[in-house]
C-alpha cells in the first residue's frame, strides 16, 4: 500500500488508558496493572514524569481458558482449591470486541483497536477501514522519545505485532510488514528491540529457512543498518544479563512459529518469560539517563493456536507459559525506580473452549478430566508431523501393527 498524508494522534499515557477504558464492556478477559515499585524520591525529584509502557496481550484467550487452565495447574501441582494463576490476582474486568465488518474479530482488527484507538475491518495491519494508515501508540510514542519493543512467540510478521509497528492492507503480507518494522517506511525505523519468531519473511526462498517471494536477505540488510542479530538459543543466552544488548536488535528465534510450550526443546528455544526478562532489561538500561522511558508489547501468541486447533493441552501451557511473563512483568515493576504501566488484555476468545460437558440425559455430571491433558507431553499439530514424516513401509509393518506402534512411540498410556 502507498502512504497518504495522514493525521497522526499524538498518544499520551492517560490517552492510553482513556482508550482502554473506554473499551471495557463484556466478552473478553482484561487485566490491568499499574505500578510504582522501589521509587526513591531522588528519582521522583529528578525525573518525576518519566514513564514506561507495557502492553500485554493474550491472543485468543477467554475466560474458559482461565478456568481450564486454574484447574490444570491445581491438579498437576497437586495445590488447594484456592490457589489461582498470577493472572487472576490482577483481573479486574472484560472488553468488548469486535471489528467494523464483523460480530467477531480477528487479532488483526483487535490489534489495530489497541494501536490505532479505532475500528477497522478483519485483516487490517494498522489501516483504517478505507485503507489508509493509522497512528499507533509504539509509533507516537517513539516520536516522543520512547524506545520501543516487541516480543511474541508466533511470528513476529504476525497480526498482532504488525499491527503496532507496519501499515498494510491484509495481515497476509508478512513480507511487506518484515520491511516496514525494520523501518522500510515514510517515519523511517521505530522499533529497537524485535524477539520473536517468522525467518523465513526476512529470507529468500533460495534459502532453506527463507520464505519470501523476492530475493532479499532482510537479516544482511538489516545488519548492514546497525541491526545487532541472534537467531538461536545459543546467541540469545548471550543476551540475558542486558549487558550485551546493541539495540537496535533483531532476534528471530525460529523459522516460522516457536514452538507451543508443550512441545518447546528449551536447549533450542527461549520461552516467552526468558524473552521478555531480555526485553526488559535492555530497555530499561538503554533508557536509564533517558528523560522517556520505553514501550514494550508483549503477546502471548500461541493461545490462540491451540484454540484454533482445539488441542487443550497445548492450550494451558500457552497459558501458564503466559502466566510466567505476566510474572517477570510485575517483578520488573516491584524492583523499577521508573513509574511503569502494564495492561494485558485478549482481543478475543479461539476455539469455543468449555471445560466440561454433560455426559448423561438426566441431571448432568460436570466433568472435566485434568490427568487426561497432564498425559499429553506433546500438541496435536507435533504428532500430526510426526505420523506424516513416519514411513510405514521402512519399518515393514501391518496396518494393525502400525497403530500400535503409534501408541508406542507417541503417546503416553493413559
Amino acid at each position: 500500500m502507498k502512504f497518504g498524508n495522514n493525521n497522526r494522534n499524538a498518544f499520551s499515557i492517560k490517552t492510553l488508558l482513556d482508550i482502554l477504558i473506554g473499551l471495557t464492556s463484556v466478552g473478553i478477559v482484561l487485566i490491568t496493572l499499574g505500578g510504582l515499585g522501589g521509587v526513591s524520591a531522588a528519582a521522583l525529584q529528578s525525573n518525576p514524569n518519566k514513564k514506561n509502557v507495557i502492553f500485554m496481550v493474550t491472543d485468543g484467550m477467554g475466560p474458559a481458558s482461565l478456568a481450564l487452565t486454574r484447574g490444570f495447574k491445581q491438579f498437576r501441582d497437586k495445590l488447594e482449591i484456592d490457589d489461582v494463576l498470577t493472572l487472576d490476582k490482577h483481573f479486574i474486568g472484560t472488553s468488548r470486541t469486535r471489528s467494523n465488518n464483523s460480530l467477531v474479530t480477528d487479532s488483526a482488527a483487535g490489534a489495530t483497536a489497541f494501536a490505532c484507538a479505532l475500528k477497522s475491518y478483519n485483516g487490517a495491519i494498522g489501516v483504517t477501514p478505507d485503507k489508509q494508515p493509522c497512528g499507533t501508540i509504539l509509533e507516537a510514542l517513539k516520536l516522543q522519545g520512547y524506545l520501543t519493543g516487541l516480543v511474541v512467540t508466533t511470528r513476529i510478521t504476525d497480526a498482532t505485532p504488525a499491527c503496532f509497528s507496519s501499515h498494510v492492507d491484509y495481515r497476509s503480507q508478512e513480507d511487506l510488514i518484515a520491511q516496514h518494522q525494520l523501518g522500510e517506511y515514510p517515519l523511517g525505523r521505530l522499533v529497537d528491540l524485535i524477539l520473536g519468531g517468522g525467518r523465513c519473511h526476512f529470507l529468500p526462498n533460495s534459502y532453506p529457512d527463507g520464505c519470501r517471494s523476492d530475493s532479499r536477505n532482510l537479516i544482511e540488510e538489516a545488519q548492514s543498518n546497525d541491526w545487532s542479530y541472534v537467531g538461536n538459543r545459543e546467541e540469545f543466552d548471550l543476551l540475558k544479563s542486558g549487558e550485551n544488548v546493541t539495540l537496535p536488535l533483531l532476534g528471530l528465534l525460529a523459522t516460522t512459529d516457536i514452538p507451543y510450550a508443550i512441545d518447546r526443546d528449551s536447549k533450542e528455544y527461549p520461552s516467552l518469560a526468558e524473552q521478555v526478562k531480555v526485553a526488559l532489561t535492555s530497555l530499561s538500561k538503554a533508557t536509564k539517563d533517558s528523560d522517556e522511558g520505553f514501550f514494550l508489547l508483549i503477546e502471548g501468541s500461541r493461545i490462540d493456536h491451540a484454540g484454533h486447533d482445539n488441542d487443550p493441552a497445548a492450550q494451558v501451557r500457552e497459558v501458564l507459559a503466559y502466566d510466567d511473563a505476566f510474572k517477570e512483568v510485575i517483578k520488573f515493576i516491584d524492583e523499577s525506580d521508573v513509574e511503569t504501566v502494564a495492561i494485558s488484555t485478549s482481543d478475543h476468545e479461539t476455539g469455543g473452549l468449555a471445560t466440561a460437558r454433560q455426559i448423561a440425559p438426566d441431571y448432568p455430571d460436570y466433568l472435566w478430566y485434568p490427568e487426561v491433558l497432564l498425559n499429553s507431553t506433546h500438541s496435536g499439530g507435533y504428532l500430526t508431523q510426526k505420523i506424516l514424516k513416519f514411513k510405514q513401509s521402512e519399518l515393514g509393518l501391518k496396518s494393525d501393527k502400525f497403530k500400535q506402534f503409534l501408541i508406542k512411540k507417541l503417546l503416553r498410556p493413559i
